[in-house]
């Protein structure tokens, strides 16, 4: 096939519409990259940011191609390989040139013809690293040197022979085209997640929405994870947590399926944790770029939570929210959330907790919580797990705690005998509060811990964690250094009442029997002091030492002793009478006085 003079202008052209572009590419880096976001610059000369990639199967699909018969002779699995742009190369001189990832168009015009030639030649070629070579057999081949066969092959480099003649011009104009529109829809959807992560920043956005948009925006799943490995938060279409937080569930090192991105979430030297994208379709971004900006969002963010309490508490609240409200569809799915965010619950002693401070501080409230939260975890660690959060749920100046607690098996803080007053779990609080708070703190500031029953399983743990929530704050059953603590397991009635408290009936009974007595104490003037339930209560922690009782009353015996009187009086009964005693118990178990 003769190099006829047409062909030879057209790569004449070519030559020199590449020397441009070599001199672009020459050019210092910031006439030709394009800043999207601070800190972060995507270069459109490098493979690794392509988004839509170019193949060399699409370039094969090309009908300026095919209109060359063309015949792929080697390299057959290397058909997904990109193509960054196309060249037209004539000679052997222009290899040292090339940038990798070319698509080479050459006749083989000025190659040279004996063995051991071609075999450096063809070194030489694929030393260069394109995407593909096509070469157009005619006047200089009439078949594919072996030599270079067997070095496409090596290194998978599809070769593919052009058994008619074409115009080399419009298979590079034709695939410059593909390769710059590409570029340009990359371009164009990086500004549209730029700009939607930029209004969720300006919108102070919480994280788990943001993790949300960006699980919309690449159509896969996408998991925040701190620097533990725990599991901030998540987003997926089909909020199945089994099957998309099993890589945090399972025992072991954490490890991603094939196809999934991962990317630290860090600025200015400091790394909160990583963002993970699971396998899904492509994105005109790019997947990875898309997850950068996202990444870079949330540190920006994260940078701006000085105290950190979004970050720290988010994926605790979510989980106390789906634990408390009953959303979730299975106990599966509820142990796999648990487990991704760090309280392993298959074969472990599970039980729901409450904690608060009692007594003046003598500091601000925001210290308090601090050090009770941080003792409550030094006290589970190292073996036990704990999550936390603030319970919403509780009004009042003083900050309750809610706790899911997770211990091995026979652990000696939770599975200790009942008999001993304090649980051993209370004395390691106490332990580690003495070595966290003030010298300043008064003497009579406790922090009172309550404890639900220990079980195993999700709907152990949830009962665990309602009954002990909706008891509140009991007197104690044992006390140790500065922790009160009250435990489910030694106060079955308590636990039982103040669990019906809620119910009107049990409001109703309350008031029925107590309503005497509570419009005596609300009533002023002379004959009322007002505090017969609390002389009624103290009786009834001591029925049978009514002078203990007068003691924790706070009243001499003799006024005790009128007060019970009068309390007989008002409600028509006889307090010696164990009927009596259980009933009136119960009502002030109700509401909420016992």
């Amino acid at each position: 096939m003769p190099n006829y003079p047409g062909k030879v202008f057209e790569e004449r052209i070519l030559a020199s519409y590449e020397s441009v572009t070599d001199a672009f590419k020459q050019r210092p880096t910031k006439h030709r990259r394009i800043a999207l976001i601070p800190y972060t610059v995507y270069d459109m000369d490098t493979n690794a940011t392509d988004p839509t990639p170019i193949t060399v199967a699409d370039a094969l699909a090309l009908p300026e191609l095919r209109a060359g018969a063309p015949d792929l002779v080697a390299g057959k699995n290397g058909l997904e390989r990109r193509l960054r742009w196309a060249h037209v190369v004539a000679g052997t001189g222009a290899f040292g040139l090339l940038d990798g990832a070319e698509l080479i168009l050459t006749t083989g015009a000025g190659w040279p013809s004996d063995a051991a030639a071609l075999e450096d030649l063809s070194a030489a070629l694929v030393g260069a690293d394109p995407a593909a070579v096509v070469l157009e057999l005619g006047a200089n081949f009439s078949a594919a040197p072996v030599e270079l066969i067997r070095a496409c092959e090596e290194r998978t480099i599809p070769l593919i022979l052009l058994h008619r003649e074409v115009r080399f011009v419009q298979i590079t104009q034709r695939i410059h085209q593909l390769v710059l529109a590409a570029q340009t829809e990359a371009l164009a959807a990086r500004t549209e997640v730029h700009e939607m992560l930029t209004e969720l920043g300006l919108n102070r956005s919480p994280v788990d929405y943001v993790i949300e948009r960006l699980a919309e925006t690449i159509g896969a799943p996408v998991v925040l994870e701190d620097s533990a490995e725990h599991v901030v938060a998540w987003a997926a279409r089909d909020r199945d947590p089994e099957s998309v937080l099993a890589p945090w569930t399972a025992a072991g090192p954490r490890s991603l399926p094939a196809g999934s991105e991962r990317i630290a979430v860090e600025a200015q030297g400091r790394s909160w944790g990583h963002l993970a994208a699971l396998p899904g379709p492509a994105h005109p971004a790019g997947r990875r770029t898309v997850l950068e900006l996202g990444a870079l969002a949330l540190a920006l963010g994260r940078l701006a939570d000085t105290t950190g309490e979004q970050w720290l508490q988010l994926s605790s609240k979510q989980l106390f929210d789906t634990l408390l409200s009953g959303r979730y569809r299975r106990d599966t799915e509820l142990a796999a959330q648990l487990a991704a965010a760090g309280l392993p619950v298959d074969g472990r002693l599970l039980l729901g907790a409450t904690l608060r401070g009692t007594g003046a501080f003598g500091a601000h409230d925001t210290l308090e919580r601090a050090l009770l939260e941080t003792a409550l975890r030094r006290a589970v660690a190292p073996e036990g797990r704990v999550i936390v959060v603030p319970d919403s749920g509780v009004s009042g100046e003083r900050t309750t705690f809610l706790a899911l607690l997770s211990f091995p098996p026979e652990d000696p803080r939770v599975a200790a005998p009942l008999g001993i007053s304090a649980p051993p779990l209370a004395a390691r609080l106490a332990r580690e509060l003495d070595m966290l708070i003030p010298s300043t703190t008064p003497a009579s500031w406790r922090a009172h811990l309550g404890l639900g029953a220990t079980g195993r399983g999700v709907r152990s743990l949830i009962t665990s964690l309602e009954r002990v929530r909706a008891a509140g704050q009991l007197r104690p059953s044992g006390t140790v250094g500065r922790v009160t603590a009250q435990h489910a397991e030694r106060q079955a009635l308590a636990y039982l009442v103040r669990g019906l408290a809620a119910a009107p009936e049990v409001q109703e009974y309350a008031l029925a029997t107590l309503g005497p007595l509570i419009e005596h104490d609300a009533a002023g003037g002379t004959g009322h002091s007002g505090d017969l339930l609390v002389v009624l209560r103290a009786y009834l922690d001591h029925p049978t030492n009514r002078s203990l009782a007068a003691q924790r009353a706070r009243l001499s015996r003799s006024v005790f002793y009128q007060r019970l009187a009068l309390i007989e009086e008002l409600l028509d009964v006889d307090l010696s009478d164990g009927t009596t005693i259980a009933t009136l118990a119960v009502a002030l178990l109700a509401r909420g006085e016992g």
